[in-house]
C-alpha cells in the first residue's frame, strides 16, 4: 500500500477553507473555535504540512492527533504549539467534538519585528505532540482570554497600532507557555523521575557495552529517541530537575567511565579513549581536563 504525501497547506486562507471555516478576516493570522469545526475531509487519516505557526488548545476531543507513532488522546485541555513545516496527522470519527481555541500565525505577520527571530527560540514548538502542555483551569482561563484578545483586536478597524498590539498579545501568551512549561517539569515529578531513572539505566547500559568503541558517544538525538522524547523536551526536562542538559548528562557518565578506568585499570590513556570511542587520544584528554581541570594523567597519578 503506497504512503499518502502529507499535504501542504501554505496560507491561512487555503486552510480555511480545507477545513470548511469561513474565510479569515485577517490573511495572515486567524482565531478560530473547535467547534466550528464539523467534520474532517476524510475519514481516513491526514498528514498535513503548514506553512505557518498553529498554536492549538484543546479539551474533549473524540480525535487523536499523531506524531509518528505516538498518539495524543485529548481528555483534558492542553496546548500544544506546530511550527511551520512541520508534519503531523489528525483522524477521528466523521463528526468531531473539539473544544477549544486555535491561533494561526503566519511568519510574514511577524516579519521585521523582534519576535520574528525570538519566536524560533521558543523550544516547545520543537516539542512533540505527547509532550503538550498540560493547564490548569487557571492556566487555560489565561490563555483564552489572550487568544480572544488578538482576535478582537484583528476583528476591529486595523490601524498602525494593530499589528503591535496584537504581537505583544502572542508574546505575552509565548511567555506565559514557557512559564507553564517549566511548571509543568516540576509538578509531573514522579513521570519525570521515572525518565530521569530510565536515562541512567541507558546510559550506563551503553557505556557497560561494547557500543562506545564501535559507535562513539551516544547523541542527543539517539537518548531521546530511545526514551521516546523529543531532544528539546528532553533537555528541558533535565535542566529543569538537574541543571544539566542532556550533553552534559551524557559527558558526566564519559567521564565517570574514564575516571574508573584510570584508576582500576592499567590500560594507556590512549587504549582508554579508544574504548570511550573516541578516535584521537587528544580529543579525551581535552575534554576530561574541561571537566576536571586536570589532566587523564594528573588524575591517574593522584592515585598512586
Amino acid at each position: 500500500m503506497a504512503v499518502s504525501q502529507p499535504h501542504r497547506i501554505k496560507s491561512i486562507s487555503e486552510f480555511h477553507e480545507f477545513r470548511g471555516l469561513p474565510k479569515p478576516e485577517h490573511p495572515l493570522v486567524s482565531v478560530y473555535n473547535f467547534e466550528e469545526l464539523k467534520f474532517l475531509n476524510e475519514k481516513e487519516p491526514q498528514s498535513l504540512i503548514l506553512d505557518f505557526y498553529s498554536i492549538a488548545l484543546k479539551r474533549n476531543s473524540n480525535a487523536i492527533m499523531r506524531y509518528g507513532q505516538q498518539e495524543y488522546d485529548f481528555k483534558e485541555g492542553v496546548l500544544l504549539f506546530i511550527s511551520p513545516g512541520q508534519v503531523f496527522s489528525v483522524e477521528g470519527n466523521s463528526e468531531l467534538h473539539h473544544t477549544g481555541y486555535s491561533l494561526l500565525i503566519h511568519p510574514d505577520f511577524l516579519w521585521n519585528t523582534p519576535l520574528a527571530q525570538k519566536i524560533k527560540q521558543y523550544e516547545y514548538f520543537g516539542y512533540s505532540v505527547y509532550e503538550a502542555l498540560h493547564l490548569s483551569d487557571k492556566e487555560e482561563k489565561m490563555i483564552i482570554d489572550i487568544i480572544k484578545n488578538i482576535q478582537k483586536e484583528y476583528e476591529s478597524n486595523i490601524d498602525k497600532f494593530s499589528q503591535d498590539v496584537i504581537i505583544a498579545q502572542i508574546e505575552l501568551l509565548l511567555t506565559y507557555s514557557e512559564r507553564f512549561y517549566n511548571r509543568q517539569f516540576i509538578t509531573r515529578k514522579i513521570s519525570n523521575h521515572e525518565i530521569l531513572s530510565r536515562l541512567e539505566k541507558l546510559l550506563e547500559d551503553y557505556f557497560s557495552s561494547d557500543s562506545l568503541a564501535k559507535k562513539g558517544l551516544p547523541s542527543v538525538q539517539y537518548i531521546a529517541a530511545t526514551l521516546h522524547l523529543s531532544p528539546n523536551y528532553l533537555s528541558g526536562l533535565l535542566k529543569s530537575l538537574t541543571g544539566q542538559s542532556t550533553q552534559q548528562h551524557i559527558h558526566e557518565k564519559l567521564i565517570e567511565k574514564a575516571k574508573e578506568k584510570l584508576s582500576t585499570t592499567n590500560l594507556s590513556i590512549s587504549e582508554i579513549a579508544f574504548e570511550l570511542g573516541f578516535e584521537h587520544q587528544q580529543s579525551f584528554s581535552k575534554l576530561f581536563k574541561t571537566k576536571t581541570n586536570i589532566s587523564p594523567l594528573e588524575f591517574r597519578q593522584s592515585f598512586n
